[in-house]
């Protein structure tokens, strides 16, 4: 009999601590990290399709809590410190509810307008430098198996798909990539003033991105209230460029901790 006691005591100990490090493990996701894969083209060259990263939740000095079964001791955000232009934020769909990734391009009371393809900022033009081509190959992309828009049309499979690519530097010296594949509607916008409260989302690859551009009703993002925010992507974990990312032999050897600008 206490052989059997004891060996239901081991079995209820070990589920404890089974419960006891979910529950750890669902505080600390919650609270400061959240796993990000990256299922679109919309942010190309600075995020591929297959890059998995940890999105930094606590980035702008807050997390959003919501843990089960009201089981925290704390909820809501905290602090409340404010992003910054030129981030790449991770947030929740005004209207879906699914997360996005895009940068921040328009601050709470900004007006933001898209001229020939640039983009001003308050009036201020943020400058655009020709950083050559981006080059893919024409194929199948991610588990969805999209295939890339290409600036050369009339591409077959397995040929180079190619974007021009330039680095734009915002009016306050953020520089990053962004892509061109057409001339669109979008690349000539009217002034967009960003309500308080909430921010203006664009892609790095501009003509392939349904953004903050284009109204939710027309099944875009507009503009992002502060509290749909999740956080700030720093870092490319690794990268994959097959259907999975457990298919370790198609990892992007070049993107292991590569940094996000």
């Amino acid at each position: 009999m206490a052989s059997k006691a004891v060996k239901q005591d081991g079995i209820v100990e070990t589920i404890k601590t089974v419960v006891y490090a979910l529950l750890i493990a669902g505080v600390f996701r919650t609270l400061f990290f959240q796993p990000f894969w990256i299922p679109s083209s919309s942010m190309k060259d600075t995020l591929l399709i297959g890059d998995f990263l940890f999105v930094n939740k606590m980035a702008y000095g807050y997390a959003q809590v919501s843990c089960p079964f009201s089981m925290c001791p704390i909820s809501g955000r905290l602090f409340g410190s404010e992003p910054q232009t030129g981030d790449v934020v991770v947030f929740r769909h005004p209207v879906s509810g699914e997360d996005y990734i895009k940068r921040l391009i328009g601050m709470p009371g900004d007006r933001i307008q898209l001229k020939e393809g640039v983009l001003f900022i308050n009036g201020v033009e943020s400058k655009q430098e020709p950083a050559g081509e981006f080059v893919e190959t024409y194929e199948k992309q991610g588990p969805v198996g999209n295939l890339p828009q290409c600036a050369n049309g009339g591409v077959a499979l397995g040929e180079d798909c190619v974007k021009e690519r330039f680095t734009e530097t915002l009016p306050n010296g953020v520089s990053h990539d962004i892509l061109n594949i057409r001339t669109s509607q979008l690349d000539d916008t009217p002034v967009y003033v960003v309500p308080e409260g909430h921010y203006f989302f664009m892609g790095d690859n501009r003509d392939n991105s349904t953004d903050s551009r284009v109204a939710p009703t027309a099944r875009g993002v507009g503009y992002v209230p502060y509290e749909n925010l999740i956080g700030r992507a720093d870092r490319i974990m690794f990268s994959s460029a097959g259907r999975s990312m457990l298919f370790f032999w198609t990892w992007r050897s070049d993107r292991f901790f590569k940094a996000i600008q």
